[in-house]
């Protein structure tokens, strides 16, 4: 299929309801999902319709999928970067080793356990840290 009717099929999407979505999703894939959002259950018929034509996930993203613990995301941080951040007026200061993020003479794994660390508090860390504005 050639790749404008299938952006025009999706885009044709964003013009129906929730009841048209599903008989959408009947036609092409059978029973369709549970979902009482329409703007969920397009987004999932759009990306299924796309993915048939162009392609799903690879399989080294879906073995990351499936892989135990959390895919890294975010500031991906050089070994010997330094992060300031004040906190209660004291600068606290994290270093970035080859073993974790290195704060208070204590390894860490992630910038969030360093920041709860600090705070006390649950963070996300590369927020904390000012990596990440706050609308992300």
């Amino acid at each position: 299929m050639n790749p404008e009717a299938i952006y025009d099929e999706v885009r044709a999407l964003e013009r129906l309801d929730l009841h048209a979505l599903r008989d959408q999703w009947r036609k092409r894939y059978g029973e369709p999902p549970k979902l009482r959002s329409r703007e969920l259950l397009g987004l999932q018929l759009a990306w299924k319709i796309q993915a048939d034509a162009f392609g799903g996930l690879t399989p080294e993203v879906k073995a990351k999928l499936r892989a135990p613990g959390k895919i890294k995301a975010g500031p991906q941080l050089m070994v010997g970067t330094k992060l300031t951040r004040e906190w209660k007026g004291e600068p606290q200061v994290v270093r970035v080793t080859d073993a974790g993020l290195e704060w208070n003479d204590q390894t860490y794994k992630s910038l969030s356990a360093v920041a709860r660390a600090i705070t006390g508090i649950r963070w996300n860390g590369p927020r904390f840290f000012g990596l990440r504005d706050e609308a992300s």
